[in-house]
């Protein structure tokens, strides 16, 4: 059976614009050339990428997030995440700094769980989700938090019941929910320590080690 893998394809593009540059994104319209040589415009966002973390505990339980999402109106619970604000930065070391950032939290053990498009039909923003195991209490002071942050809450919730959550539409995160079945598959599949190393190359985002 052949192997089934996504692969790099760019369509010509006639013209391009960016109507809209904000803070950390902007949307960008290209007119792209069609297979039967007709031109479509499209309209998508651009994004920096994102990593994710889920964190699990010697107690299978998993360090979420309950934080208030304006564009859903919703709070949602959500594992450790965040922007990669550096062109080139190695996502290790910004899932490391969300995790200590967000819930005080370092980890020793650092795997690559799973690399997604959120919304690749609308949206360029690529996240690599780790799972970090051997968890302990950081060093040092607490990181200050802003805006939505400063009314976050912080949980361990058991694997299982995450499960249960996502499959009763409880739990809609991208990343929690991803990271969490991708857990249990790894679990079913080679098992954990098979997962690809915290380093591994990422094409959507590639990076200096």
């Amino acid at each position: 059976m052949a192997t089934i893998k996504d692969t790099a394809e760019e369509w010509e593009i006639r013209a391009s614009e960016t109507p809209f540059v904000g803070n950390k994104t902007s949307v960008r319209t290209d007119d792209v050339v069609m297979p039967d040589g007709s031109v479509a415009r499209r309209d998508y966002q651009v994004h920096p990428g994102s990593v994710a973390v889920l964190a699990l505990d010697d107690q299978d339980r998993v360090l979420v997030i309950r934080q208030y999402r304006h564009p859903v109106r919703q709070k949602l619970w959500e594992i450790p995440a965040g922007l990669l604000d550096v062109p080139g930065e190695n996502p290790l070391h910004a899932a490391q700094r969300e995790l200590y950032e967000e819930a005080h939290v370092k980890a020793e053990d650092w795997r690559v769980l799973a690399d997604v498009y959120t919304t690749p039909g609308g949206c360029d923003e690529a996240v690599r989700i780790f799972l970090a195991r051997d968890l302990s209490e950081a060093d040092g002071q607490r990181f200050e938090v802003e805006d939505e942050e400063a009314d976050m809450e912080l949980g361990r919730v058991p694997v299982a019941d995450l499960v249960r959550g996502v499959l009763a539409g409880d739990l809609h995160n991208n990343c929690l929910v991803v990271g969490v079945l991708s857990l249990v598959a790894a679990r079913t599949g080679e098992g954990l320590d098979a997962l690809r190393p915290a380093e591994a190359p990422w094409p959507a985002r590639p990076f200096q080690a």
